[in-house]
């Protein structure tokens, strides 16, 4: 029985006045108001069948997005032999990052607008026909613009789909499922690589963008018909576009000098200065905007409480640590290890695939437990311990991959815990504002530490060596020992931050998670 068959099912017991007081009161007055309380009134009960049939057609919307981040960079070198054009190929990558950051919580917020369903469609709009620009790109510079616009499309899709789903599911069920989306993301991390070198060497480089087109229509003609019968919590209102200009810009400028800063200009010098300046600008004016706004894009209240503040932290440093480990440490393996660049990215699997298997039993545990903040807890504490093991030893590669693939496990219980527990801190209305926000906040934090550790690096080993996916030729240039110690660095960050998940955590307030207090492993299939 899911969780609307539930509430069908005690509808004789619960008042409708009674469900609508108690989603009211967890909004302040000025957010929501009474004419809006009965988009709050039980919806139709969906099937178990039917509850599947969505969660596959939005874990298929997910691996596109998944896919996309990844599948292009194998890519590259056949591309820039094509457009005879190598000094600008990074911008194909950093356009799509810059604008799916930015407009994470544009998505999230407007889907609380406007509803779930019009913004999965525009996004997948978005996103397809930016793939299919991008595969009939004349030259360089139109290929970047289409990635920019593909971009726009898979920032939506991550947000809007953990809002669908906290639409379906009860808070106490959906970390399970919050596990199935981390091993979707997991497979098209892994894949994308392979399936984009296969593509650019054996067809065409243009079909790591045409195959988005067909999984883009399966995923629609699963999900829209069911769309309809997906419970309504969004409240129409008026749009602070100004405000959501001001978050974007800022985003965008600060993500930039992440990119730029250490690479193409020293992190000291006036165009970086300047744009850490603009950004902080931005982000001052629209905080400045947001406390005089009637209704501002993204309530600073929100971001407040014994709740959000915490989550949003704890994913973030979770988040940063794995991605900043997994960009700088095929430069590990290569230096002291002596790999290939397809051994080193192979020895990123156990880091990349333990961690769903973290996620999976933190899921797991939040539908049983009282106290489901714990299993992250401990996860995070145990995550800490093996990243500060791997900075007080140096390890052979098995030792190594064991210790880093325990690392992944306890670092993955974060995820599920604190994106069901910053969903369920606010009221219906608000789930896609919050869950755009924390996608937003965590890709922010991701970009910091992948800089932050490139950075480390460089002043450890004292030398101006190519980091971060373009150090390939130079590698042998660096003695095993000096990147020894110079990871040594790297590990103590992962460490920090690891800890400050664990301390978040501990901070964090524990909500009761509405839901039965035991339910059966979640089935994908009969």
């Amino acid at each position: 029985m899911n969780k609307f068959e539930r509430q069908s099912s005690s509808a004789d017991t619960q008042t409708l006045p009674d469900d609508i007081a108690e989603e009211l009161s967890r909004l302040p007055s000025e957010v929501l108001s009474v004419d809006d309380a009965p988009s709050l009134a039980p919806p139709a009960p969906l099937s178990q069948d039917e509850v599947r049939t969505i969660v596959i057609s939005l874990m298929l919307t997910m691996f596109l997005a998944a896919l996309d981040q990844t599948i292009v960079a194998t890519a590259l070198p056949t591309i820039g032999r094509q457009f005879h054009d190598v000094s600008n190929l990074s911008w194909v990558i950093t356009a799509y990052l810059l604008a799916s950051t930015a407009v994470a919580p544009v998505f999230g917020t407007l889907s609380d607008i406007y509803g779930r369903r019009v913004m999965i469609i525009i996004s997948l709009s978005l996103f397809v026909a930016g793939s299919v620009l991008c595969a009939i790109a004349p030259n360089l510079p139109m290929l970047i613009l289409a990635r920019g616009l593909q971009g726009l499309g898979g920032g939506g899709i991550m947000p809007v789909v953990q809002t669908v789903i906290s639409d379906v599911v009860s808070p106490r069920e959906r970390g399970q499922y919050q596990a199935y989306f981390s091993s979707v993301w997991m497979v098209g991390g892994i894949l994308g690589p392979v399936i984009g070198g296969v593509f650019a060497e054996h067809l065409h480089w243009s079909m790591i963008f045409w195959i988005n087109v067909p999984l883009a229509a399966a995923a629609i003609a699963l999900l829209l018909p069911r769309m309809k019968k997906i419970p309504v919590f969004h409240r129409k209102r008026k749009v602070d576009w100004l405000g959501g200009v001001l978050l974007m810009a800022s985003a965008v400028v600060f993500m930039l000098v992440l990119t730029w800063g250490g690479t193409r200009f020293p992190w000291l010098s006036p165009t970086v200065l300047a744009m850490v300046g603009g950004a902080v600008a931005l982000a001052v004016t629209f905080v400045w905007h947001a406390r005089r706004a009637e209704e501002p894009f993204l309530p600073l209240p929100l971001l407040g409480g014994s709740v959000v503040p915490f989550g949003l932290t704890a994913g973030g440093c979770a988040l940063g640590a794995i991605t900043g480990l997994t960009v700088q440490l095929p430069l590990y393996y290569e230096a002291v290890y002596h790999l290939s660049a397809s051994e080193a990215g192979l020895a990123l699997i156990p880091l990349a695939a333990v961690s769903t298997c973290g996620a999976a039993i933190a899921g797991r545990t939040m539908a049983r437990a009282k106290h489901y903040k714990r299993v992250a807890i401990v996860g995070t504490s145990w995550a800490a311990l093996c990243s500060l093991g791997l900075t007080l030893t140096t390890l052979p590669l098995w030792a190594l991959l064991t210790l880093m693939a325990a690392f992944a496990l306890g670092l993955g219980t974060t995820f599920p815990v604190c994106v069901v527990s910053v969903q369920n801190s606010v009221a219906r209305p608000q789930v896609g504002t919050i869950t755009g926000a924390l996608n937003f906040f965590r890709s922010l934090m991701s970009s910091f530490t992948v800089a932050a550790f490139a950075a480390i690096l460089l002043i450890a080993l004292g030398a101006d060596v190519p980091l971060a996916g373009e150090h390939h030729g130079a590698v042998n240039a660096i003695p095993a020992d000096d990147m020894r110690h110079a990871f040594r660095y790297v590990f103590g960050a992962a460490t920090a931050l690891m800890a400050g998940a664990a301390l978040c955590l501990i901070m964090m307030e524990e909500r009761p998670l509405a839901g039965p207090s035991t339910t059966q492993p979640v089935e994908m299939a009969e």
